[in-house]
């Protein structure tokens, strides 16, 4: 077996020999990786292998996957950098052309989404807390009730810079440094920012994203106080008119845990719901960390995605439109506030 995967890379690097422009490498790497692709169609047969033959199976797969991969994005930069060499060889700069009038920009949808959510919880009373995307283990794992082996890490596929530091998956750290800087006193924040996970890159997901998270911590808080934060927000970013519909979830770091929807109506007028944020009740575990005493005081939290946001309310049907700097997407957020 492993005979035949190291054909197949053989097959793949004598194919990466030939004279190949752009369209005949995606082709190429379609039929080698994609769905239908020689080195996929291999995977089904484990299930055909003894049990302890499978991961030695498994193992040579990945590798040679890695490599096909590798190989491909190599071929690729050496074509787009014999395409760029021959059109800069093709072009000549005119020096007695006028200069370029540039136009005055916009700001950017998160940005607009960002500064929306900090006026509104400024407003209410919290502050804006910030903290270093090069985040420590501890802070972004420990603090938040999810210890070296527990299995929600999983979640959180994560880019590891070393064994001890990570670029951070959610904000939730900044809420860690604020507790222990706190010494127990109550606070209210969010922290909204930059988070990273090893997502693909599709129409719904992104390995950056950005999220705004709010903490809660103070003698006597209930359920209904987040409940009530969680309303008001919702109506204040999407209109007066909505409501809130509130499920049981699991987050190691809150305890109870909810998924918030809130509410649409459809073009025949029926009322719908769609899912925008998770909540809940601040875990004793993780009050006690932060230097709270969990018998007297209690918190909420809550984070929500600020890309889901601006693609609920500007009507935005792919997440990479954030980030690739079309003007013509941008163009049209000139004059929102």
């Amino acid at each position: 077996m492993k005979e035949k995967i190291e054909s197949i890379v053989s097959q793949l690097k004598n194919e990466l020999e030939k004279d190949l422009n752009l369209v005949d490498l995606e082709a190429l790497r379609v039929s080698y990786l994609g769905k239908n692709g020689k080195l996929t169609e291999l995977m089904p047969l484990i299930k055909t292998l003894p049990n302890d033959e499978k991961p030695q199976f498994g193992k040579w797969i990945n590798e040679a996957k890695a490599e096909m991969e590798s190989l491909i994005a190599h071929k690729k930069n050496v074509l787009l950098t014999q395409q760029m060499n021959e059109k800069l060889a093709n072009e000549s700069i005119d020096v007695s052309l006028p200069g370029m009038n540039f136009k005055k920009g916009s700001l950017h949808p998160l940005t607009l989404v960002t500064n929306d959510l900090e006026d509104y919880f400024v407003g209410q009373g919290y502050k804006v807390a910030e903290g270093p995307e090069l985040e420590l283990d501890y802070y972004n794992f420990e603090m938040m009730n999810l210890g070296v082996n527990h299995p929600a890490r999983e979640m959180h596929d994560s880019f590891y810079v070393t064994s001890n530091t990570l670029l951070r998956t959610h904000t939730s750290p900044i809420q860690a440094r604020y507790m222990e800087k706190s010494k127990g006193d109550p606070i209210a924040i969010i922290a909204p920012g930059k988070t990273y996970r090893r997502d693909p890159d599709d129409r719904t997901h992104s390995h950056q994203f950005m999220q705004c998270e709010g903490l809660v911590i103070d003698k006597n808080i209930s359920f209904a106080n987040l409940k009530d934060t969680l309303l008001s927000l919702a109506k204040h970013l999407f209109g007066p008119e909505r409501t809130i519909r509130l499920r049981p979830s699991y987050f190691p770091f809150t305890e109870p845990s909810v998924e918030v929807d809130v509410s649409y109506v459809d073009s025949d007028g029926n009322i719908g719901w769609i899912e925008v944020l998770g909540a809940g009740m601040v875990h004793p575990n993780v009050l006690q960390m932060g230097g709270y005493d969990p018998k007297i005081y209690s918190g909420f939290a809550f984070g929500i995605g600020i890309e889901r946001i601006a693609i609920l309310k500007y009507k935005i049907d792919d997440i990479r439109q954030f980030y690739t700097n079309d003007l013509r997407f941008l163009n049209q957020f000139k004059g929102v506030l």
